[in-house]
């Protein structure tokens, strides 16, 4: 059972641990300077069950879409070797192992760009980070191997957090999600990652119910309160799905509203699959909101 954190507790154990702002992130040769604007991660997937039907089943393939979702202007690219859809089998560390790391090995020789590995299985992220990969995204949010997080510590590396409910769904989701992202941050510091380097995501579609998802996005600025960039996952996702009534390859309007509504409400890295039009997304968004917000200021 998840506990009710008060803001003032929050801000309490914020100041604690010795995060008073979110400051900015820095990663390979790149420098996240957060509240700039929105940055955007490509999603490169190696798996062929992939749900949003984007699975790509070769090295060239994988290399030729993050070539392009670079030249498009995405910011970080996210390769991940199993599918996380709901109902999907786990794949061996070999397999893992054997779709993701030919691929970073290729794309570190040539992208200007940071290179992250979504992966929550320890070996698999060990070889990523060796063969040349800057950033691990975590779905289980260190739940699964919290060893992850003494590896990127040890590596100095960013790690992306998720908060994830596949295990034990809540009725209330909010306090559910802020505390369970609370226990991965302590779980992370713990072991020795800087608080510039965590990352939080509130895990649209991992366990929740789709008037959940739908009020995590309506209520993302509440995540503030941690202290951490919050990255947003909603791309063609079942949770537009639903309210269209829509395949997701079908789902770009859809991506678009919930990626700028996101903005809206504070949210620093979106993972998407359609990186020329969320950028441009993106980049309208954030002429409106953040110089709303400066005006503000």
């Amino acid at each position: 059972m998840y506990r009710r954190l008060s803001k003032a507790a929050i801000l309490k154990w914020r100041e604690e641990r010795g995060g008073q702002s979110v400051g900015e992130t820095r990663c390979g040769g790149a420098t996240f300077r957060w509240g700039e604007r929105t940055y955007v991660m490509g999603i490169v997937n190696v798996s062929p069950d992939s749900f949003s039907g984007d699975g790509l089943s070769s090295v060239e393939a994988a290399v030729e879409q993050a070539r392009r979702f670079v030249a498009d202007g995405a910011d970080i690219i996210d390769v991940g070797g199993e599918s996380t859809r709901p109902g999907s089998s786990p794949i061996s560390v070999e397999e893992e192992l054997r779709r993701v790391i030919p691929v970073v090995e290729k794309l570190v020789g040539e992208l200007k760009v940071p290179l992250s590995v979504d992966t929550y299985k320890l070996e698999v992220a060990r070889r990523a980070l060796d063969a040349g990969a800057q950033m691990l995204n975590d779905i289980w949010g260190l739940k699964m191997e919290p060893k992850l997080a003494r590896l990127a510590a040890e590596r100095k590396v960013p790690i992306i957090l998720m908060s994830n409910q596949r295990d034990k769904p809540q009725r209330h989701i909010l306090p559910a999600v802020i505390s369970d992202l609370k226990r991965s941050i302590d779980m992370a510091l713990d072991a020795g990652v800087a608080w510039d380097d965590i990352i939080i995501d509130p895990g649209i579609g991992f366990g929740k119910t789709l008037e959940q998802n739908l009020e995590l996005v309506w209520r993302l600025d509440r995540l503030k309160v941690l202290g951490r960039p919050i990255l947003l996952g909603t791309s063609r996702k079942s949770m537009i799905g639903l309210v269209l009534d829509l395949p997701p390859e079908e789902r770009l309007e859809g991506t678009a509203a919930s990626v700028a509504i996101g903005i809206a409400k504070g949210v620093d890295i979106v993972r998407v699959h359609d990186v020329r039009q969320m950028v441009r997304v993106c980049r309208m968004s954030d002429a409106i909101v953040r110089a709303g917000q400066s005006r503000r200021g």
